[in-house]
């Protein structure tokens, strides 16, 4: 009877945290009192959203000093795919009252993180951000989705190709609708539409090196999308 009773405890409680996670979905919760906290903009200031997974949110504790003193607001969540990017957009991102947003999302719905995704599918979630985006007066930066062989939490996968084929989906849109387009993979890619492995230890995150690669390219960007306000 014991070892029923913990085994009924466990499952309830196993059952109740998998119920919290599942009303939370998209972790909306991540950042709202963060969000609240933030200060209305000040005079001319040019507030910069980062929208991604955990390449983004990784970003700010990897090398923080790409942050300090600008009006850049980090709002990555780690293991995320683009419907949950989507259903935190406004809350995230529009609320927020950015001059730009820097959308870097795809690898992991790659990875199926959340179920299998087509191109399509993932292409229509960052377009339908972007276009939220624009619709709300904020320039919007696509960035190029970061190279990667295999993934070391689901190996196999062959994820490279479909990088690519991603990737210049992303570009054409760019190009047709008038984006800044952030080309990170061309900068950092192996002869193996891998990422270089001086550039990242496990083949898809970077390291301070890599991030080094990605900032003055993004800093490009941002520059030219402010100057088409």
């Amino acid at each position: 009877m014991k070892a029923l009773r913990i085994f009924f405890i466990l499952f309830f409680t196993c059952s109740i945290m998998h119920l919290a996670s599942a009303q939370d979905w998209a972790n909306l919760e991540r950042y709202r009192a963060a969000n609240s906290k933030l200060s209305l903009l000040e005079n001319n200031e040019d507030r910069v959203v980062f929208m991604g997974n955990s390449i983004t949110e990784g970003w700010i504790n990897i090398h923080p000093d790409f942050f300090k003193g600008k009006p850049y607001i980090n709002r990555g969540i780690g293991g995320q795919t683009t419907p949950q990017m989507l259903i935190r957009f406004k809350q995230d991102v529009i609320d927020l009252k950015p001059a730009v947003v820097v959308i870097l999302a795809g690898i992991n719905d790659i990875a199926g993180n959340t179920g299998p995704s087509s191109i399509k599918m993932i292409t229509d979630n960052i377009f339908s951000m972007a276009e939220l985006a624009k619709a709300n007066g904020i320039k919007v930066i696509l960035c190029s989705v970061l190279p990667a062989a295999d993934f070391p939490w689901r190996p196999g996968m062959d994820p490279g190709p479909k990088v690519v084929e991603l990737n210049s989906h992303l570009e054409g849109y760019s190009q047709e609708n008038d984006l800044i387009y952030v080309d990170y993979f061309s900068a950092m890619v192996d002869n193996a539409n891998g990422l270089k492995h001086e550039l990242g230890s496990d083949g898809v995150h970077p390291n301070v090196a890599g991030y080094l690669i990605m900032e003055p390219l993004l800093e490009k960007g941002i520059a030219q999308a402010l100057k088409q306000r």
